[in-house]
């Protein structure tokens, strides 16, 4: 595939996720905020509005304002820079899954990091899935971007070096 089209499909891929993570916590929002649960499916899927001042599970919800904006916004968004930088560099020899994978990763830390920046270090989280008392955290469009694209790269990274020659003894 030429790197044109990969930077198209990483460009478009990643407007697409951004998009689909604002417009859906704006509906939360709108939808979901200051009312009970909704539950669907015999409860297997829950929408519920919160909001999360810290990371995953409200990790480091009790941080000092001043500290989570750093390890939260800051330094997340330094690292999204240096991966958008490293996943434009090396698009050629990058496979078309590779180069989505990264989108996705790239589109959620970017959703979560506006929400923290415009709202005060508020991300708007909304689902909620499982059986019984098995039940994930609650979480966003920008959080299955995330996971989706670390289980991606874990799948389709490719090393383009080549394989070094077995011995046998």
């Amino acid at each position: 595939m030429k790197t044109r089209i990969k930077i198209l499909l990483f460009c478009v891929s990643c407007f697409a996720f951004i998009s689909c993570d604002r417009i859906t916590k704006d509906i939360a929002k709108q939808q979901l905020k200051n009312k009970e649960p909704l539950s669907y499916m015999h409860d297997t899927v829950r929408l519920e509005y919160v909001e999360n001042t810290g990371a995953a599970m409200s990790l480091g919800d009790d941080l000092p304002v001043k500290a989570s904006f750093w390890l939260l916004s800051i330094l997340p968004l330094a690292f999204l820079l240096g991966l958008f930088t490293y996943t434009l560099k090396n698009l050629r020899n990058m496979n078309p899954m590779k180069v989505f994978s990264l989108a996705l990763l790239f589109s959620g830390g970017i959703g979560n990091i506006v929400d923290r920046i415009l709202f005060d270090r508020h991300v708007t989280d909304f689902m909620n899935v499982g059986l019984g008392s098995i039940r994930t955290g609650i979480f966003n469009i920008a959080d299955m971007c995330v996971t989706a694209g670390a289980i991606g790269l874990l799948l389709f990274y490719q090393d383009k070096r080549p394989a070094q020659a077995k011995t046998s003894f």
